[in-house]
């Protein structure tokens, strides 16, 4: 089986091929390029090196979010343009599921954080001592609420994630229960942890046709909130 992972739901921008379980190509950039200009060229480029056609993927396995509004518009169409084209299904693979997933053997609770901005992140908590574990599946929160989540929680917590270097200083603070930081090449998103837990999804049928394919936002955009706030206010202003 061979699956082709696409992640790009914030500035990282990563693809991979897992080949029967093994990571037979990986590339993983971490620069402020759009993700349209490095995607492709990226998938091209394992491809060329491993020699192997496009056309022989099972499935492409794609970060379907939380993330980057943008970053996840262009990893949908990339995905869902080469599933369209090479009549392949695609695996959504949650964005925070794929990062928790590369920690296997942590005798902790993982704690993967993207920044949301305005004092939120995009959040999940799980467990992969043996086997992985969904704790509480993705969800955005305050930083204050997800800090006094995990104190009540009384368990040593793992961060990692672009939010940590946002609220560092925070978690530093208010953290009352042990925690740890993962080290510079566990600490951002993987295409292989997509690709090889989209492996695992595409054995238990969860696949979908490619023009199906839509990201997890998990809130509105600014410019859809905006929209709502200004109708909300027009209506305010009918009633007086």
């Amino acid at each position: 089986m061979r699956i082709l992972g696409i992640e790009s739901a914030s500035l990282v921008a990563s693809v991979a091929i897992v080949t029967d379980d093994v990571i037979t190509a990986e590339y993983t950039v971490n620069l402020k390029k759009t993700h349209s200009q490095t995607l492709l060229p990226m998938i091209d480029e394992i491809v060329k090196m491993l020699e192997v056609p496009l056309e022989s993927i099972d499935a492409i396995a794609v970060s379907g979010g939380p993330g980057s509004f943008t970053g996840l518009r262009i990893g949908s169409a990339t995905a869902k343009g080469l599933g369209l084209a090479l009549k392949k299904p695609l695996i959504h693979v949650p964005t925070m599921d794929a990062m928790g997933y590369c920690l296997y053997g942590a005798s902790a609770l993982i704690c993967p954080m993207l920044d949301a901005r305005r004092q939120q992140v995009y959040t999940g908590l799980y467990r992969y001592e043996e086997k992985f574990e969904i704790v509480k599946e993705q969800y955005i929160t305050d930083i204050h609420a997800l800090i006094a989540e995990l104190n009540e929680r009384g368990e040593r917590v793992i961060f990692l994630g672009d939010g940590v270097p946002v609220y560092q200083t925070l978690i530093d603070e208010k953290m009352k229960v042990p925690y740890h930081y993962v080290p510079a090449h566990l600490n951002k998103q993987r295409a292989a942890a997509v690709a090889a837990l989209g492996e695992i999804y595409f054995r238990e049928g969860k696949i979908e046709h490619a023009r199906d394919h839509q990201p997890d936002y998990l809130r509105l955009s600014q410019a859809e909130r905006e929209r709502a706030e200004a109708e909300k206010q027009a209506a305010e202003q009918k009633t007086c």
